[in-house]
Formats: structure tokens, C-alpha cells, sequence
């Protein structure tokens, strides 16, 4: 088998790093690089991205129902209100990574999030626009690859505007996790059994107004 993919109990080919936790699974399959354009979904993978810095995506994913009821379900409106009380709750709440810089980054994040939606019109049309030119997408996919890459032109560009408008813990390697799961880009290695279907939804995919492929 090619290097980068497994082959679950169910027969099925995949990215490798889904191993074989049948929620890693269900994750890769049905969400990871479908292209997203609800806000609320955006903003929630960024904050979960966040608090992802230094942990497993699998310890998120298993936390993240936890996670949907601590932030108000990542409802940026509510969650830009939340003050020094909500900080505390969250803290107390072993059901999610406590992390005061992490919790309060998110509240931030929040109230910059409806910054860009005012200046944009939505969260999406924003990310959108940083989709990857043709000519810096990889043509194939492979995993040792994808084990170096870490960030690339577009993530670093991102991360620079997203910082700029002072969103915090968005550095270049979250922000292209961030692309890769929301589907800006299709990272799904050669080989992997959904990555021909992904590839069809994004041709078909349609772009917010005001963006461009």
C-alpha cells in the first residue's frame, strides 16, 4: 500500500492519519475537505483549531460536543459576549481543554469574526478568498509531503490577515489545518477513497460572491 493510507475493518482505503478510531473515521469521510461555507461552521473550526496548538485533532473531535456547549455552540454573536464570568465556567469545565490564553482567544476571535463580517458581508466570502491559486496547488498528494508542509503560501498569507485584523493562536500551521479541513484545499492523499469525490464537489462547489478560484 502506498505510503500515507490505511485500510480499515470496513475495507476502505484512507488517509493514513485517521487510523483506525472509527470516530477519526466517520471525521475523515463526511467532513474533512468538503467545502464549508456556513460562518458558524468556519468560526467553530478555527476556535477548535486554536485549541488543537499542541494536542491531537482526535482529543478535539472527541471534546467537541463538550465544546459545542461551552461556547453557545460557536454562535459568533453570543460567544462575542461572553465576559470574565464565562471565562471562569470554562475553566471549571473539565470537559474541554482548559486553557485560559486558548478560552479568551476564542472570545476575541469572536468579536474580530463579526469585524470581518461587517467588512466582508460573511466569514466565508473572507476565507474563500484565500482558496489557493491554480498554479500553487499540488497536483498529487503524498504523505511525506504532507508530513513537511506545515503551512504553505496561502496559510502564511492567511494567518497574516486574520492576525492583522487581531484574531490570536492563528499562526500559519493552524490557519492551512484550517484550510485542509474546510475544504479550501483537497489533501486527501492519492489513493484515499474519498479524495476523487472531493475533488468533484469542490469543481462544482460554488464560491461566495466576491471571491475567485
Amino acid at each position: 500500500m502506498a505510503a500515507g493510507l490505511s485500510t480499515g475493518e470496513d475495507g476502505r482505503t484512507r488517509c493514513g492519519w485517521c487510523g483506525s478510531d472509527p470516530a477519526y473515521q466517520r471525521y475523515h469521510d463526511a467532513e474533512w475537505g468538503r467545502p464549508v461555507t456556513d460562518d458558524r461552521r468556519l468560526f467553530e473550526k478555527l476556535c477548535l483549531e486554536g485549541f488543537q496548538s499542541g494536542l491531537s485533532w482526535l482529543t478535539i473531535l472527541r471534546k467537541r460536543e463538550n465544546f459545542r456547549t461551552g461556547f453557545a455552540a460557536f454562535e459568533i454573536e453570543k460567544v462575542a459576549r461572553f465576559g470574565a464570568r464565562d471565562v471562569e465556567r470554562l475553566l471549571g469545565d473539565a470537559g474541554i481543554v482548559r486553557h485560559r490564553g486558548k478560552i479568551e482567544s476564542t472570545i476575541n476571535n469572536a468579536k474580530r469574526a463579526l469585524e470581518l463580517q461587517q467588512e466582508f458581508g460573511s466569514l466565508a466570502r473572507f476565507f474563500w478568498a484565500h482558496e489557493p491559486p491554480e498554479e500553487e496547488r499540488p497536483r498529487t498528494v503524498d504523505w511525506p509531503t504532507l508530513l513537511t508542509m506545515g503551512q504553505t503560501p496561502a496559510s502564511v498569507r492567511l494567518s497574516k490577515a486574520l492576525r492583522g485584523r487581531g484574531f490570536s493562536f492563528v499562526g500559519p500551521t493552524t490557519a492551512y489545518a484550517f484550510m485542509q479541513a474546510m475544504g479550501l484545499v483537497n489533501d486527501h492523499v492519492e489513493g484515499c477513497h474519498v479524495r476523487k469525490e472531493i475533488e468533484a464537489a469542490r469543481k462544482i462547489f460554488r464560491r461566495p460572491r466576491g471571491t475567485t478560484r
